[in-house]
């Protein structure tokens, strides 16, 4: 790929034009006629001179509340009530997929004003109605071209300056870390720590989660699924040759996603968004919130650990209630996305109804990427061309950016959050030239926030007061460990640092009973900040489109340690040797450890730990005693 042909050229190429793509447009149309067709019925009720009734209900059918103009008197009140309601609505379409409630509010709207109406309509409510109208088309008229103004503007900075920043974004990428020296630091312990002190614990128990919501970001899932992704990395970067607790962790969080509290929003949102009130299977339609993000968290683990469990039928089952459970595994939720897929007429399918959000999709190729290097599939070859085209075509604006959220009903955009800093993460899985190019553009988009802190260093400083979306306080710890996490993907350090220095001098970091935190940031901007402390470049997209090397999946495993008295910073084989380094996570002294994997009836030497010399069982297992004190290395290496 080359700097012509990205989006950000073609947009920079067509100014004064407006970038729609066909399916949009045709919705979008659609939408229009239905709404002209909707204000001629109720126009006809004055032409043809109804009853009062008739053009009070055929008002409403122009704006909501229209029809309380024409009941006059104390009546009219009710419109701006009606409005405000009818925007309470749209909030709640929009929040939790209710697609009924816009509906509900303006037709009920104008069948109450036709209830109200007298003996007489007042004639002067069709000029209100109209000019109550007019305003809101050019309010979002205006609106609209503004931004399209300020799209095509971006557009062209952004060529200007975009060889510059690619090339050095190439540069800072072509270095890949040494799988094999590679080693959890003390400081990234703590990080860890604090993930598996809430994934270790029961699986129905709560300790350290946001518990807000199940619709919107702070919502149990997004949290477990950003978890799996850290430990994820964690496992396959630094300890693939350790089963243990790590794995057990990871094991926990996916059988906590399965519980009927977390998946249980999309009953309600079946009800009122499809109008389905009998079958609730959350991998079914739509709902890529579930099975994209899901998808990749199982399979990351798999690929990381060599776990194939979660292949066998059944082994990923939603269970609604004692009578009924939805029986899923890997590659049925996996399944589910390509056949949504398959049927997709933007390309992009919804997360909830009506709703298509393009970082959900990129959750969605991300699964078919890791269902590909678990399974031998061909999903991104199949799948991904015509996907890239509808993201360009239907999903892009005039600067060249993806927009964030679109109406799949009416085609019209939504204002939503959405950066090249998500983005770029995520297509790193897929089509990494294409991230890079995202990258290029955050990089230099968030460069200027960079600045000196009160003691030099330089650091992050975002503006406003800022918004932590996992538990809807204010901050910019969830933006600070965002911006981290897609600056170490890149190999960009001096960025990485400031948003480090950002995180340590804003969001209240502390360390207790050696577990590191953030106290004012949510559990997901805490599980970003453990990403961003571990990742190195391209750490992410290998953990879900590579895996370990190979001799580390064949390799002997360090299968049973304490924790947290036993901390492994680093379990690695080359196939068939066992290379750990561990710390003490509760005081110095004797600790168990419990070896597998190895050669049935094979002797192995054993330095760092006791005994000296072991045979290794008829099922591959074997146990050590080590004395941790500080950083302690052990290594098993075949007998000669």
């Amino acid at each position: 790929m080359t700097v012509l042909d990205t989006p950000f050229h073609a947009a920079a190429q067509t100014l004064g034009e407006t970038r729609k793509g066909p399916v949009t447009f045709a919705r979008q149309r659609r939408t229009l006629v239905i709404y002209l067709a909707l204000a001629a019925l109720g126009l006809s009720a004055w032409l043809f001179d109804a009853s009062p009734a008739l053009k009070a209900a055929g008002l409403g059918l122009w704006i909501p509340g229209g029809g309380f103009l024409a009941v006059g008197g104390w009546a009219a009140l009710l419109f701006p009530l009606a409005m405000a309601l009818f925007v309470g609505s749209l909030i709640a379409w929009f929040w939790a997929g209710m697609v009924v409630a816009p509906v509900g509010v303006w037709l009920g709207s104008a069948l109450l004003a036709g209830a109200l109406a007298g003996e007489t309509a007042w004639s002067g409510a069709p000029y209100m109605a109209a000019g109550a109208v007019g305003l809101v088309i050019a309010g979002f008229g205006r609106r609209t071209a503004n931004l399209r103004k300020k799209g095509w503007e971006k557009a062209a900075n952004r060529e200007a300056y975009l060889p510059a920043s690619l090339a050095e974004v190439g540069r800072r990428t072509a270095e890949r870390p040494d799988p094999e020296t590679r080693e959890l630091s003390p400081e990234d312990l703590s990080a860890v720590r604090y993930l598996l002190d809430r994934a270790l614990q029961p699986i129905d128990e709560w300790g350290g989660f946001d518990v807000i919501e199940q619709f919107q970001p702070s919502a149990l899932r997004y949290q477990i699924n950003h978890m799996g992704f850290a430990l994820g990395i964690a496992q396959g970067a630094y300890v693939p040759n350790f089963t243990g607790y790590m794995g057990q962790a990871q094991r926990n969080l996916i059988e906590k996603y399965l519980l009927r509290k977390v998946w249980g929003y999309w009953i309600y949102e079946s009800c009122w968004g499809h109008l389905n009130f009998t079958d609730w299977d959350p991998a079914k339609k739509d709902n890529i919130m579930l099975t994209g993000w899901f998808g990749m968290h199982v399979g990351q683990y798999m690929l990381a650990s060599g776990d194939r469990r979660y292949l066998e039928p059944g082994s990923l089952t939603f269970r609604q209630d004692a009578r009924t459970a939805y029986r899923h595994d890997f590659n049925t939720l996996i399944g589910s996305v390509t056949s949504n897929y398959d049927r997709a007429e933007f390309g992009l399918y919804a997360c909830e109804p009506n709703w298509i959000y393009p970082i959900c999709n990129h959750y969605g190729m991300g699964s078919l990427a890791v269902q590909d290097a678990v399974c031998g599939t061909d999903n991104v070859a199949r799948y991904l061309p015509r996907w890239l085209k509808e993201l360009d075509t239907e999903f892009t604006d005039e600067s060249g950016s993806i927009i964030g959220l679109k109406s799949q009903l009416t085609g019209l955009p939504v204002p939503f959050p959405a950066s090249e800093i998500g983005y770029s993460l995520f297509e790193n899985i897929f089509v990494p030239d294409r991230a890079k190019l995202l990258w290029a553009v955050a990089r230099r988009e968030v460069g200027p926030a960079v600045r000196p802190g009160p003691d030099g260093r330089p650091r992050l400083m975002l503006p406003g007061a800022g918004l932590d979306v996992g538990n809807y306080r204010s901050g910019h710890a969830y933006a600070y460990a965002s911006i981290l996490a897609g600056a170490k993907e890149f190999g960009d350090t001096e960025l990485a640092e400031a948003a480090q220095a950002a995180l340590d001098a804003d969001c209240g970091r502390t360390v207790e009973g050696g577990v590191r935190r953030y106290l004012k940031g949510s559990n997901g901007a805490n599980t970003y900040a453990v990403m961003g402390q571990i990742m190195k470049t391209g750490d992410f997209a290998r953990s879900f489109a590579e895996g370990p090397p190979e001799g580390a999946r064949r390799g002997p495993v360090l299968e049973r340690c304490a924790y947290p008295e036993v901390l492994v910073a680093r379990a690695f084989s080359h196939g068939e040797d066992l290379e750990l380094t561990l710390y003490p996570g509760a005081g110095d002294g004797a600790q168990a450890l419990g070896l597998a994997r190895l050669t049935p009836g094979a002797a192995y030497a054993v330095t760092g730990a006791t005994p000296a010399r072991i045979v290794a069982g008829a099922d591959g297992m074997a146990d050590l005693s080590v004395t941790l004190s500080g950083r302690t290395e052990v290594r098993v290496t075949p007998a000669a």
